[in-house]
């Protein structure tokens, strides 16, 4: 991450934005990145009603069908070291975890009771994978979860790596990345737009209210679509 991170003041408007206006944002103030930077299947949110996740990446990777095959003590001391780099600032971090096991990714949860208190505790504010999820009923209060399925059990779940370059159902992120997510997904947003995006989302809803008025309107038809869109067109700022 090269921009400086946004504080929490600033980071308050984006967590007033559902996940699509933010991309739709996104494209409008940078159209070259339209059709890539989001997850591009579905996912389980552990609580739709929660608001928007919005935070940096602290990024991992995980295997759980084997094994790590290494002595428990290294195994403890990568977690531990896990951790300290989620901990860590930049804050509030998004624990964002890819499973490496391809078809079989989400054989055990990473994530479950335990895990998200603790995270939790150390400033992360919920988490992002590939993998799988555990214990829906008893993840930590408001740690939002986004996953690729729920399973019972943990398996041999372990880390790989950390603080590396994921790729989470089409959406690569990079440690630090400033991440959105929601019940429809998760977005990378590029840091140098991201103190632009509630403009631009302001801007984007006063056009979308334009032709929602127009369409509402007894009597409408396609000529008054057509004056609709020609208005906002007119609308820059």
């Amino acid at each position: 991450m090269t921009d400086k991170p946004l504080n929490r003041e600033e980071l308050i408007p984006l967590r007033e934005l559902d996940t699509p206006t933010v991309y739709n944002t996104i494209e409008m103030l940078r159209p070259e990145r339209q059709g890539f930077g989001y997850t591009t299947d579905t996912m389980v949110c552990v609580d739709p009603g929660l608001p928007p996740l919005v935070g940096y990446a602290k990024t991992a990777a995980i295997r759980s069908t084997r094994p790590s095959g290494k002595p428990a003590d290294q195994v403890r001391q990568t977690r531990l070291d896990y951790f300290r780099y989620v901990a860590a600032d930049p804050v509030p971090g998004i624990a964002v975890i890819q499973d490496l096991d391809g078809d079989h990714a989400g054989y055990g949860s990473f994530w479950g009771e335990v895990t998200s208190t603790s995270l939790n505790a150390l400033g992360c504010i919920g988490g992002i994978t590939d993998g799988s999820i555990r214990d829906v009923d008893a993840i930590a209060p408001r740690f939002q979860l986004l996953a690729r399925k729920i399973v019972p059990s943990r398996a041999f779940v372990h880390l790989v790596d950390f603080e590396c370059d994921v790729n989470i159902l089409g959406m690569v992120v990079r440690p630090g990345d400033l991440v959105h997510a929601d019940r429809h997904g998760a977005v990378v947003i590029p840091h140098d737009l991201a103190r632009d995006i509630a403009r631009g989302a302001d801007l984007i809803a006063r056009r979308e209210k334009i032709i929602l008025n127009a369409a509402r309107s007894p009597g409408f038809t396609v000529d008054a679509l057509e004056r609709a869109m020609d208005e906002v067109s007119q609308l820059k700022e």
